[in-house]
C-alpha cells in the first residue's frame, strides 16, 4: 500500500492525499451481500441527535460482512474490495458449495488463498478459529469480547491484537489501545494484521471531501456567543475563560473519565489505556 498525491492544479487539491487503491480486485459489489442503508444522521431512536457534525454524504450500501457468531466455512477469495462503510479492506470469499462469504480482508491475504472458519484450523492469514488453539504472540483481528457475540475487538485498518498469555479458561490479549485484558478462551479470532494501513496517512485536503463522508462543518465553542457554548463570548481572540474545558452540555471534557467505576468488566482489565 502507498499513498498517493496529486498536483496541485486547484487549491483544494493542493496537499491532499488518497490511499493507492491499486490492490483492489473488483469495483462493484456482489449483489447477494448488500442491503439498502438507512442513514440515521446521527439521530437516536427518539430522533435527537446524540452524535453531532453527522449528515448529508454519499449512498452506500452495506455489505454483509461476517461479523456476527461466526459461521464454520472453506472457501477460495475471489476479490479484494473497497467497503464505504469501514476503513479495511474486505474480501469475498466463495466455498465449493457456491455460498458467498464478505470478510475483513488481512494485509497478507492474496487472490486464489483458501481461507477457512472453523473451531482448529491452521494458523494462516484470513483463517478464524478459537483462541485457545492460537498460538502465543501472533496478530490477530476481529476477536469477540464474549463467546459467540461476534467480533468486537481490532476491526479498523492496520489494527491487530496479540495473545499473551492463557491461563485456566481465559487468555491475556494486548489491544490496539495499549489496554490489557482477558478474553475467554472460546471466543473466537481472525489471524493476521488488518488491511489497508496507511489510511490513516491520507490528507483529506479540503471540506468538500468530509461532507462527502457525511461529516457536517464542527464550529469552536471559543468561536460562538456565549449562549450557545461555555467557551463562548469576548471580543476578537479569546482563550475559553473557564478554568477546565467542558462540553456544549456543561460536562468536563478532554482527560476525563467516563467509564463506570464499578462496571462488571472492570475484573478483566489488567491494564489500562495510556
Amino acid at each position: 500500500m502507498a499513498i498517493k498525491a496529486y498536483k496541485p492544479t486547484t487549491s483544494g487539491i493542493r496537499g491532499m492525499t488518497v490511499v493507492d487503491y491499486s490492490v483492489l480486485t473488483k469495483k462493484r459489489p456482489e449483489k447477494t451481500l448488500i442491503e439498502r442503508l438507512v442513514r440515521q444522521s446521527g439521530r437516536d431512536t427518539t430522533g435527537k441527535v446524540s452524535v453531532r457534525h453527522r449528515g448529508g454524504g454519499v449512498k452506500r450500501f452495506y455489505r454483509l460482512v461476517e461479523l456476527g457468531p461466526t459461521k464454520f466455512f472453506k472457501g477460495e477469495v475471489k476479490s479484494i474490495e473497497y467497503d464505504p462503510n469501514r476503513s479495511a479492506f474486505i474480501s469475498l470469499v466463495v466455498a465449493p458449495e457456491g455460498q458467498k462469504y464478505y470478510i475483513l480482508a488481512p494485509q497478507e491475504i492474496k487472490l486464489g488463498d483458501q481461507v477457512e472458519y472453523a473451531e482448529k484450523t491452521e494458523p494462516k492469514s484470513g483463517n478464524r478459529m478459537k483462541l485457545r488453539h492460537i498460538p502465543l504472540g501472533i496478530n490477530i483481528h476481529n476477536v469477540e469480547l464474549i463467546p459467540a457475540q461476534g467480533g468486537r475487538l481490532a476491526r479498523a485498518a492496520g489494527s491487530y491484537t496479540q495473545i499473551l498469555a492463557k491461563e485456566g479458561d481465559y487468555a491475556t490479549l494486548r489491544l490496539p489501545s495499549g489496554e490489557v485484558r482477558k478474553v475467554h478462551l472460546d471466543c473466537y479470532g481472525s489471524i493476521g494484521t488488518l488491511s489497508n494501513p496507511d489510511r490513516k496517512s491520507q490528507v483529506i485536503g479540503k471540506a468538500g471531501r468530509m461532507r462527502l463522508m457525511g461529516w457536517r462543518p464542527t464550529v469552536r465553542g471559543k468561536a460562538m456567543h456565549p449562549a450557545a457554548h461555555p467557551h463562548g463570548g469576548g471580543e476578537g481572540v479569546n482563550p475559553i475563560g473557564l478554568r477546565f474545558p467542558k462540553t456544549f452540555t456543561g460536562k468536563p471534557a478532554r482527560g476525563i473519565k467516563t467509564r463506570r467505576p464499578r462496571k462488571l468488566s472492570n475484573r478483566f482489565i489488567i491494564k489500562r489505556r495510556k
